[in-house]
């Protein structure tokens, strides 16, 4: 089977090793966390809660789910599997996973390929966890947070954090020696369209990398650029609405993107894949 389960669990209170006993993770110390229904695992403790409800809320998962199943970001999804699996084999950590979209992209390949890999995924949403573990059972899916991430010290060769929030400290305890680090950020011109619509003025993107250079080394680097239409309006409101821009922008901002039908519009991002400098 190429594609299997990451075990390497932690619990988020104790930092001891979990085990999976009769459908429940449980440490030595008593903690236990039930398995939901739909497969995953809800280790963000109440105490790690910045909000009630933290994340991306129920109506920007299913808005994000929607628009990325009519394969709008397809191109994007191809060179970061491509990046991926140029390494082989490996146990793959998707840091902020959202509802599964490119992690699901990546396996599917690896099966095609018969790469083999061991996988777990978390976001700090649980709505974007539930919708992601429904879709596929083989992964290890977890309510958790970047800044505590539920996994053994040196467990991971590969960390992706697309469009993601890198936290460098937790990222470089989980990895292997000579692991990898796999980043998509926005580039200068991404959805330079709709921005345009929305913003009265459009600041500059900053060139600098999205990590501390002192500690990690760049790799690879790849700029993607592609351009795709939507021909209706429920497909601008979904991106409109699964983006930071939904809670940037202004009302009368939104308003005007709501009121197309049709955009043309372009991906520009940097997928960049850092090793660690010990």
């Amino acid at each position: 089977m190429p594609i299997t389960k990451m075990s390497a669990l932690r619990c988020p209170i104790e930092q001891s090793p979990l085990q999976l006993v009769d459908g429940s993770w449980r440490c030595e110390n008593g903690h236990s966390y039930d398995v939901a229904k739909q497969g995953y695992v809800n280790l963000l403790p109440v105490q790690n809660k910045r909000s009630k409800d933290p994340g991306d809320s129920k109506a920007m998962v299913q808005a994000r789910r929607e628009f990325l199943e009519q394969g709008y970001y397809e191109p994007l999804a191809q060179v970061l599997a491509d990046t991926v699996l140029a390494q082989g084999e490996q146990a793959v950590l998707d840091a902020g996973c959202g509802e599964g979209y490119y992690l699901r992209y990546l396996v599917e390949q690896a099966v095609q390929n018969g790469t083999d890999l061991s996988v777990a995924a978390l976001d700090i949403s649980k709505w974007a966890v539930q919708a992601a573990a429904k879709r596929d059972k083989r992964l290890s899916w977890m309510v958790a947070s970047n800044n505590s991430i539920p996994l053994d010290d040196n467990s991971v060769d590969t960390i992706l954090c697309v469009f993601g929030f890198p936290v460098e400290a937790e990222f470089k305890r989980v990895l292997k020696p000579g692991g990898r680090l796999i980043m998509v950020d926005p580039a200068g011109d991404h959805l330079k369209e709709l921005k345009a619509i929305i913003y009265s003025e459009i600041k500059t993107k900053s060139d600098n990398l999205p990590v501390n250079s002192e500690y990690w080394s760049l790799a690879s680097e790849q700029r993607v650029t592609f351009q795709f239409e939507l021909n209706n309006n429920q497909a601008v409101q979904n991106l409109l609405t699964m983006t930071p821009h939904l809670y940037r922008s202004s009302a009368e901002g939104r308003e005007r993107a709501e009121a197309h039908s049709s955009l043309q519009l372009t991906v520009d991002v940097w997928v960049r894949a850092f090793s660690f400098e010990s």
